[in-house]
């Protein structure tokens, strides 16, 4: 009469298994008795059921090919219909398919671990800005190849590691819409929804964000032009990054939304969780100065571009280093005179002729001029941060366009940083120390109490010692609504770990009267544990 479904819930990314009992087809009932009357049996899963009646070889030979023949109708008629397999999600383990759970635990581990991988793949691309440095020995725009090549090397492995993440969704199932009436819902396991599922959603996101745009740039400069093409590569980068950085931001979004529907939050730990917010300041800060320098690049760049202008035997391609600028005219007279015409022009301390604005301070320092990445790397994240944390309202911009609208950005983006970011960071902090703030706020409103009511010395030292020890057993947490919200199986587990020993410790005389001790033990509450203490001490 009844089969069983092997049932399951996911509760903190962990199962909880259940039995469901189904009805049974006739077909496979037991034969009826003499009387008449059917017999009914249980069949569980998890506990093996044999029939004592010998199988029939040629019987079950016939059984098997009608079950084959019903199979391919069944799934002919499927695909006719446009109907998907699914499944329960506590049916996917047992299936034979490799298919992962949205909400096993395991998949919620490599989840954060993509998401950190994000945030550092994210933090590696503002490297490739600080490339281009002024060569004041020969006053010409170069191009770092030692940090190009060791960003793109980074980039590149980070890339690779996250087609594990494109392999896995492949091969992820997820809830059919149609079935999330009652429950959960019921998995789709057929691998060609799933694949057509991503396709249309996240496919091309994931699949331009790991696009080696920037590697085959920087290839390029490094070993097919040898180094010749410093403006073309620069413009390449500065275009290619900046447009591969919305897709590489937009994939946060599917694997924040998983972790949040799976464990709710990325971390539980209060300390985890305030950094994960902390390192989310500190990569905008990063972003930040990164594009500052690079702006200040381009500013130097367009006052050595104006002064070269001025000069009558003056040629753009002087201005960026590369082998091939010796067999143009005019090359020799120009590094003769370019380091007096670009320093009167474009560094001097009192140099009216360009105003610089918001980067001044990047020209000035000297860190457009600088092969040193970690000096370099850490003035403009300091430089990113007090603007963020200031709202750039330091800035003393100039007429430029693109200046004022960067200095816009920063202060509208470091506003937004501040009531979410920061916010959450700080709801992290508090909850650590919000028991601590009940509990002091309990014992101030006890002693105020305690005083209006003219309450004895004797009373008064009683409830104190009430309330530390009530405070060194709970932590602030209040157990009797903490167990009243669980069902009544794990209210009666919980008491009978938590109060049985104490109760059989109380009186001998019914210690063997189990059924007796565990009827105490269910009306037991929180603070009547506290006098069965007492009575068993006195």
């Amino acid at each position: 009469m009844f089969d069983n479904g092997y049932k399951s819930q996911y509760i903190g990314g962990q199962k909880e298994k259940f039995v469901r009992l189904d009805e049974l087809d006739s077909n496979l009932s037991l034969p009826s008795s003499s009387s008449g009357m059917k017999k009914l049996r249980f069949n569980l899963d998890c506990l093996p059921f044999r029939r004592r009646a010998k199988k029939n070889p040629s019987k079950s030979f016939r059984q098997g090919v009608k079950r084959g023949s019903d199979g391919l109708v069944t799934f002919g008629r499927s695909l006719r219909s446009g109907v998907t397999w699914s499944v329960f999600p506590e049916d996917l383990k047992v299936s034979e398919r490799k298919v992962f759970d949205p909400q096993d635990k395991n998949l919620l581990y490599w989840n954060k671990f993509f998401e950190l991988l994000c945030i550092f793949s994210v933090a590696c691309d503002p490297f490739l800005f600080y490339l281009p440095y002024f060569n004041h020995k020969s006053f010409c725009l170069a191009i770092d190849n030692k940090l190009a090549s060791f960003s793109v090397t980074l980039r590149t492995i980070f890339d690779c590691i996250y087609l594990i993440r494109i392999s896995f969704q492949f091969r992820t199932a997820f809830i059919a819409p149609s079935s999330r009436v009652f429950g959960r819902g019921e998995l789709v396991i057929d691998p060609s929804q799933i694949a057509k599922r991503y396709l249309q959603r996240y496919f091309i996101v994931d699949f331009i964000s790991v696009l080696p745009m920037p590697q085959i740039i920087v290839w390029k400069y490094l070993y097919k032009t040898r180094r010749a093409e410093v403006l073309a590569t620069k413009t390449a980068l500065l275009r290619l990054v900046i447009l591969q950085y919305f897709p590489r931001f937009l994939r946060f979004l599917p694997l924040a939304s998983e972790v949040k529907k799976t464990a709710g939050v990325f971390s539980e730990n209060a300390l985890l969780g305030a950094m994960y917010y902390l390192i989310w300041y500190m990569l905008a800060s990063h972003i930040t100065g990164s594009v500052w320098y690079l702006l200040a690049i381009e500013r130097n760049d367009t006052c050595w571009k104006q002064a070269c202008e001025e000069v009558g035997n003056c040629n753009i391609h002087f201005l960026y280093c590369g082998s091939s600028n010796r067999h143009i005219p005019g090359y020799e007279s120009w590094r003769n005179m370019s380091e007096t015409v670009l320093k009167s022009r474009c560094f001097g301390e009192e140099n009216t002729q360009f105003n610089y604005g918001i980067f001044n301070q990047a020209i000035q320092s000297g860190i457009v001029a600088s092969v040193e990445v970690f000096p370099k790397f850490c003035y403009c994240l300091w430089w990113g941060l007090q603007n963020l944390s200031t709202l750039g309202q330091g800035l003393l911009t100039s007429t430029y366009p693109g200046e004022v609208l960067f200095s816009i950005v920063i202060a509208i983006m470091g506003l937004v940083l501040f009531s979410l970011l920061i916010g959450n960071m700080q709801t992290y902090l508090q909850s650590m120390s919000v028991r601590l703030e009940e509990m002091r706020i309990n014992r101030r409103d006890s002693e105020q109490w305690m005083h209006h009511r003219l309450l004895p010395p004797e009373l008064r030292e009683r409830v104190r010692k009430y309330d530390q020890y009530k405070w060194l057993n709970t932590r602030g947490v209040d157990e009797e609504s903490l167990v009243q919200s669980l069902p009544k199986d794990l209210r009666r587990d919980i008491k009978r770990h938590l109060c049985l020993n104490l109760v059989r410790r109380v009186s001998t005389e019914y210690t063997s009267l189990s059924s007796l001790t565990c009827l105490i033990v269910m009306h037991l509450r929180g603070p009547y544990v506290w006098f069965m203490f007492l009575i068993y001490v006195d």
